[in-house]
Parts: C-alpha cells; structure tokens; sequence
C-alpha cells in the first residue's frame, strides 16, 4: 500500500492512524534517505501511542523508550551509525519488544532479525527538493500485517 503525503503535519497525522492498529510486540523498520521524515512519522506514531514527551532523533544515543500514557511504550532505534545487527544486540531490543512498539530508523538489514512479523515503512522524497510530497510505502512481512489497510490509517489524516 502507497499513500502521498503533502506535509509534515499528514505525516504525523497518518503515523498517528497507524498508531490505532499498534500494540506490544510490534516491529516498525522505517527507510527513507536523510530528510525524508523519519523521525516525523515516529512523532505521529509517538502521539496515536499516548506519549507525551517530544520524541526526537535518537542518532547520538541509538535508542531511546517513550513512555505512553495509558498505552504501549515505543522504543525508538536510530540504527544509522550501527555497522550491523551484531552491533545492534548490543542494545538488548529483544528483551523490550514484546512489551513495546519498537520502531528502528535506518533499520533495514539490521533490525528484521527481531520479529518475522514486522511493518517496513518506506518514505521517498520527490527528486525536486522544493517539494514536500513524501512517497510512503507500507509492506508487512509474516502474518500479523498483511490485513492493514488504507481504512486503519485514515483516522484524522
């Protein structure tokens, strides 16, 4: 499934939707190039979980847990500066995913190890960089994700 995006704030909002149809144990892998608006989909999806606090890029610290109100915690993985998925067990993902929903930006090739079970959420931007349209692509893998549909996003995008 393929939405285009115009704005940050559809794109919060269509993370947010998503959000809905989360729950504990969830593995998120986001691709997209620098500035595609990564970490402005994990806002959203931040949000639709019932966290509070400004949720920012982890690239310094790797990875960081937001703590949801009345929801499922979201763990947040910046795996861009992790050589591989060696380097990611490092971080013991394995003993919060199945309490969490864990979202790994820059995860592709490094954190699908985790769950046969996941989401990959692909964001391109458009060649012409005044354009704020964002290409998102949504593909799950093993039986938890193939039944999403445009209908479980649309809550308020």
């Amino acid at each position: 499934m393929t939405v285009l995006v115009p704005t940050a704030a559809r794109m919060r909002n269509l993370a947010a939707g998503l959000a809905t149809a989360c729950c504990a144990g969830d593995l998120i892998v986001l691709i997209g190039d620098l500035g595609a608006g990564k970490t402005t989909f994990v806002q959203g999806l931040g949000r639709g979980l019932g966290v509070t606090e400004a949720v920012t890029s982890p690239t310094f610290v790797i990875s960081r847990v937001h703590e949801a109100a009345g929801g499922v915690d979201l763990v947040h993985v910046d795996a861009y500066r992790l050589g591989s998925a060696v380097d990611l067990d490092d971080l013991d993902l394995d003993a919060t995913l199945a309490d969490c929903v864990t979202v790994g930006e820059w995860g592709e090739g490094k954190v699908e190890y985790l769950s046969p079970d996941r989401l990959t959420v692909r964001i391109d931007r458009s060649d012409d960089e005044r354009d704020e349209i964002r290409r998102v692509t949504f593909t799950g893998h093993g039986d938890r994700w193939p039944a999403l549909a445009l209908a479980d996003l649309e809550s308020g995008w």
